[in-house]
């Protein structure tokens, strides 16, 4: 897997984890990239340097990130995108996913749940998955 930071037209920073520089690539081309902001599709990579170990976090650093409220915005609008746009194989996901990826299914996005185990072999094979974010919790009424 491999780590773009992203940012679309109106310059809303994220990150975007693909299984290669070549699957980001393929879903920029085919415009499947969206700004979990804005939902802008005109999304590019940012210049970024290499993780180094070692290296601590300064309190600033913490301070500088997007507030709690927005990130789970943006987890709610890309988990609504997948669930809106991909389909739901269930527990097929697994054995889906590898008949895409291996050209035996029709390309297109899924969604469904598999095994840690299952899912440990698809990295392992060079299937592209990523975790789907969790549903955000539901807010509650205060009277």
């Amino acid at each position: 897997m491999i780590k773009y930071a992203l940012t679309c037209e109106q310059e809303h920073a994220f990150e975007g984890w693909f299984g290669s520089s070549a699957d980001y690539d393929d879903q920029q081309a085919r415009g499947l990239l969206e700004c979990p902001v804005c939902a802008s599709r005109a999304v590019r990579k940012q210049i970024m340097a290499p993780a180094l170990a070692g290296v601590r976090k300064t309190a600033q650093d913490e301070v500088a990130g997007p507030p709690r409220a927005m990130m789970m915005e943006a987890m709610r609008r890309i988990r609504r995108h997948v669930e809106e746009n991909f389909d739901d194989v269930g527990d097929a996901f697994a054995r889906e996913a590898r008949a895409i990826h291996e050209g035996k299914a029709e390309e297109r996005g899924i969604y469904g749940q598999a095994t840690p185990q299952e899912v440990r072999e698809l990295v392992e094979d060079g299937v592209p998955v990523a975790p789907l974010p969790p549903e955000p919790p539901k807010k509650t009424e205060v009277n």
